[in-house]
Formats: C-alpha cells, sequence, structure tokens
C-alpha cells in the first residue's frame, strides 16, 4: 500500500554534499544552493509552499476543499501559523520534506493533525511516517527537530527530547505523551480521515503488529537539525567557484566532527535499538531567516 508522496522536486534546491553511516543509522548532510556567495533562502520559501499544504492539513480537510486551490491555501497557511505562534518550528516542516522527498517515507500523520488544542500535546513527535524497507518489513517513524544556532548544542537536545518521548518523560508535566499514546492518538485520527478502508487497515497492521503478520514493524526515529554555520567576510570576496568549495568542505568537516557525539548520545539515552535518519543543514544568521521564511510561506 503506497500513500502519496511529496515530489522530489522540494531537493533541487539543496546540494546533497554527503552521508554517512553510524552502525545502522544514516546522517544526510545537506546544504542550500548558492548564489552569488549567498545560500538562496528565496528558492527555500518557494519549495515550502505546496508541502505547507499537505503537511498542515488532513486528507480530510484537502478533499473538503478539492477544486478550491486558494481556500485549500489559506486554511493550511492559517493552521501553520497558529502552530509556529505556539512555539512551532520550521523544522518541523522541513522534516517532514525530507522524509517524504528524499527518505521516500509517507506520512501517516503530522504534528498539526494530532494537535486538538494549543495546549495539548506538547512533547509528541514531529510527525509520523513509515517506510518499507527492502526485506519487506517495516518502520514507524517518529519526527524530531531542532533549529539552534549551535550544532552539538542542537544535536544533544534532539537525541534527549527522543529519549524522553520513547521513555514517556514529559518535563512540562502537563499531558501524557510517548510512543504507546502516539499510537493511540494515530488509531483515533484514522477514523476522522478520508483514507480508503485498505489503508485503514494497513496502517493499523502497522501501529498494531498481529500474528498473521507476513512483517515485522520496529520504532525508528527521523531527527532534522539546523544549526547557523560562521562565514567569515573574506571568504564572501572569493570567486563563486572557490566559495562554494570552501564553504561545503567547511559543511563537511563541521558535521564529520561531530559523528562521535551524535554516537555517544545514541548510546547515552539507550537508543541503540533504534534505527535513525538524521538530516542535517546549516542557515546563516538563523533566528533571522528561520523568521523570515516563516513569514513568507504563511503570508
Amino acid at each position: 500500500m503506497d500513500l502519496s508522496l511529496e515530489s522530489s522536486d522540494f531537493l533541487d534546491g539543496f546540494d546533497h554534499l554527503e552521508s554517512h553511516k553510524i552502525s545502522k543509522n544514516t546522517i544526510d548532510i545537506f546544504s542550500l544552493k548558492i548564489n552569488a556567495n549567498e545560500f538562496n533562502y528565496s528558492t527555500l520559501q518557494c519549495s515550502l509552499i505546496d508541502p505547507l499544504i499537505n503537511y498542515s492539513l488532513s486528507r480530510k480537510v484537502r478533499e473538503e476543499y478539492r477544486g478550491k486551490p486558494g481556500m485549500l491555501s489559506r486554511k493550511a497557511r492559517d493552521k501553520f501559523l497558529d502552530h509556529l505562534q505556539n512555539k512551532g518550528e520550521l523544522g518541523e516542516l522541513l522534516l517532514y520534506c525530507f522524509l517524504e522527498s528524499h527518505l521516500k517515507a509517507p506520512k501517516i500523520l503530522s504534528k498539526l493533525e494530532l494537535k486538538t488544542s494549543t495546549s495539548q500535546y506538547v512533547n509528541g513527535a514531529d510527525g509520523v511516517h513509515f517506510i518499507r524497507l527492502p526485506d519487506g518489513d517495516f518502520q514507524i517513524i517518529f519526527g524530531e527537530s531542532k533549529t539552534e544556532t549551535e550544532l552539538t548544542t542542537a544535536l544533544s537536545h534532539a537525541f534527549k527530547s527522543v529519549y524522553e518521548f520513547k521513555n514517556e518523560i514529559n518535563s512540562k508535566g502537563a499531558e501524557k505523551s510517548g510512543l504507546p499514546y502516539e499510537k493511540g492518538l494515530i488509531s483515533d485520527h484514522l477514523e476522522k480521515e478520508t483514507f480508503s478502508d485498505d489503508e485503514k487497515a494497513f496502517i493499523k497492521s502497522i501501529i498494531y503488529p498481529k500474528r498473521v503478520n507476513t512483517f515485522e514493524v520496529d520504532d525508528a526515529f527521523g531527527v532534522f537539525v539546523a544549526y547557523e554555520i560562521t562565514i567569515h567576510d573574506d571568504d564572501k570576496k572569493l570567486s563563486n567557484s572557490d566559495f562554494r568549495k570552501k564553504i561545503q568542505i567547511q559543511i563537511k568537516s563541521e558535521i564529520a566532527s561531530r559523528l562521535a557525539h551524535i554516537e555517544s548520545k545514541i548510546n547515552e539515552f539507550d537508543l541503540v535499538g533504534h534505527h535513525f535518519y538524521i538530516y542535517v543543514l546549516p542557515f546563516t544568521d538563523l533566528i533571522k531567516h528561520r523568521g523570515e521564511i516563516q513569514r513568507e510561506i504563511t503570508r
């Protein structure tokens, strides 16, 4: 059973610099395309406008507004804007896009669909996807995103959040969250969705495996980390070609130097049994550009 995926056109605005393997885990390093010695944020803004609709709105709402693209776009922007005002982050949308377009892992539900009020769902996953493995088994992928200026800190916070989610630890103390609770929410929301009966049965068979299943299911995690890269003024004076080469080397070096830290956090939080799909993306002036992109795609 294949559910629809976002177009791989989203990836056209990036350079895929490198992939690393740590045990069974993958770390994919992306960089925004560079134009005149600057990251091309305008291309990123444009590439997020269409995915915003599928990320923000349930299939039921999209079906209701079929043939009304203007209203559908407005609904999506309003919902995402409400989420941002309650401390949602651009990283959640970017994680969704990478999981769908790069990993080819269809979304089951997003955080915005699971969140029933502004005070609920404090520590839940940033989205839920699934993937069929080459051997025929499946993984449910729970999302976690962090956009923080310092790379090591962002990685540490991401793995700590995964640990708390897995072990149903909620530092806020207001709402329950965690793997069992999340799977219950997914099951409840399936009945409110426009999945076909076959799709519902298929998704439920992944969430709650049965003895008759001919496949195994494991919980996995998708992690997106955006951090702030420092580019020196002298580098900006380089030729366009030399600038691209130098910045790409710098990015790859910064990630490579954190691979041991990633492995140590997986071990520290006893997450070694899970498969991680990790995406890392650098920004310049992270807070400024994150805010500008969020404003542009919700205008």
